[in-house]
């Protein structure tokens, strides 16, 4: 078959994509809509200047616009909901991607904590395409007997009895928050619907979980916040007492707060707040979407806490990649959740209980968390090394196991960029942090090279700072 350039190719999907459409690839052809014509022009460079360009779609240039002078891609149709780097990848194989210019990148960011075997793992990869050249989806009107085999596995490994699939983990999320809920209603008490959350939390983006985070920025033009959610300082006992009533059905807790900067909740809180939860009837969940399957050195973070919750949500590296995520609960938790009360088309479907089956086969093998453990305290020693080295830009090394944050001095999207340009991917969090996230599987070979690349962007921002100082002493 012959090659075909993109843009052609891109063409026999869709006439509007063909704005879609790279600069190198000369000349390029000129979609027929007006608006198409000057997201084109955007693209490629080309100033829109043509009088079809000024007609039509003006509302949306100035944002088109924006994204370029700040360096993001512009990817035309799809919405700008994403401030994008404008890199792309075409392959990768363990903690390693390639761009599609050729360039290797380690990637201590893993899609956000979520490819935790690394890229294209072949026992992922496997089990995905078996699975696929068999059957793809028959929706849960039917038995799936590779989620039941999924369910068990995890109930096994864990303290729960029941899980349910779905889809990503602001999805389980809404799960766990229902099934508090629920749970109160089926005993009696309807009335317990508040759930108490803390300031720095991140939940997801639909809107109950927005409005359990509290974060305005992210609420901000969605109309009226959802009822039933009372934020609280981290770490504060008091407040989580004062903030209990009649009507609380729950307290939601992430172990650590990914998004939030990497905060840890001291394991002295976790038990406190289980106290508290038993004294007041009320249920512990634990939003493990971030730290579980592994990310902080056990299968999941509460089993190194000595606090056992009553549900559990968990997503990202659940398939290892594949889109996927779950919430466990216990008999007692989940017995308001009956036929009818809640559901998903796609959740549980074939294709992820395949990926997620993969991935256990991977995990539970012996001596796997045991590796892990000892790379992730050598990664932590590595980075206080660096840190003493350069306590210009570096003031703190926080976190467990593969999640691991940075408090920076600099900006944190400066240390992002400084990482980037030296091939090495990372991502920032609040409170000025910047995240690493290696794959699980990285090796002490990985962790010395990323630790030595940090080390040269830690540096090339040292000189930058120095130059900067010099010239505006000399003006």
């Amino acid at each position: 078959m012959p090659t075909v350039p993109p843009w052609k190719a891109a063409h026999f999907i869709s006439p509007l994509l063909s704005a879609h459409v790279s600069a190198k690839w000369a000349p390029v052809r000129r979609p027929k809509h007006a608006q198409d014509t000057k997201l084109a022009h955007v693209l490629v460079g080309e100033p829109a200047t043509a009088p079809t360009v000024r007609k039509s779609g003006a509302r949306f240039r100035p944002h088109v616009l924006q994204a370029v002078k700040a360096g993001h891609i512009v990817t035309s149709h799809l919405m700008p909901t994403f401030a994008r780097v404008d890199l792309a990848f075409e392959r990768g194989e363990g903690a390693w991607l390639v761009a599609t210019n050729g360039e290797r990148y380690l990637d201590f960011t893993s899609g956000v904590a979520v490819n935790a075997l690394g890229h294209a793992h072949p026992r992922i990869a496997a089990a995905v395409a078996e699975q696929a050249g068999k059957l793809i989806h028959v929706s849960n009107l039917f038995r799936i007997p590779e989620g039941e085999r999924l369910a068990k596995r995890l109930c096994t490994a864990t303290f729960a009895d029941y899980v349910f699939f779905c889809n990503s983990g602001a999805e389980a999320m809404e799960g766990a928050i229902k099934c508090a809920r629920k749970y109160h209603a089926v005993n009696g008490a309807p009335e317990r619907v508040r759930i108490i959350t803390f300031e720095g939390a991140f939940h997801g983006r639909t809107l109950a979980t927005l409005a359990a985070a509290g974060n305005k920025k992210y609420l901000d033009g969605f109309g009226p916040v959802a009822e039933g959610f009372d934020q609280v300082p981290l770490g504060d006992l008091a407040a989580v007492k004062k903030a209990i009533g009649p009507t609380t059905a729950a307290i939601l807790i992430e172990p650590v707060q990914g998004e939030g900067g990497v905060r840890v909740a001291s394991n002295q809180f976790l038990r406190e707040l289980r106290e508290l939860c038993d004294q007041n009837g009320l249920l512990l969940v634990f939003d493990e979407v971030q730290t579980g399957m592994g990310r902080t050195g056990d299968l999941f973070a509460y089993q190194h806490t000595g606090v056992t919750p009553d549900i559990m949500a968990v997503a990202k590296a659940l398939g290892g990649g594949f889109p996927m995520g779950a919430f466990l609960a216990t008999a007692a938790a989940g017995k308001g959740m009956t036929a009818g009360t809640h559901g998903s088309t796609f959740g549980g479907n074939l294709l992820a209980m395949a990926a997620g089956n993969a991935v256990l086969d991977v995990m539970l093998a012996p001596g796997f968390f045991d590796k892990l453990k000892r790379n992730a305290l050598l990664l932590k020693q590595r980075l206080a090394e660096i840190k003493d080295r350069h306590p210009g830009v570096i003031a703190e090394v926080r976190g467990e196991g593969y999640l691991v944050g940075l408090r920076a001095v600099v900006p944190n999207g400066e240390l992002v960029d400084a990482l980037r340009a030296e091939k090495l991917l990372a991502v920032a969090a609040g409170e000025n942090v910047v995240r690493f996230l290696p794959p699980l599987i990285a090796d002490e070979a990985e962790i010395a090279e990323g630790v030595a690349r940090l080390d040269r962007a830690a540096s090339a921002i040292e000189r930058a700072a120095a130059a900067k100082a010099v010239t505006e002493t000399a003006t």
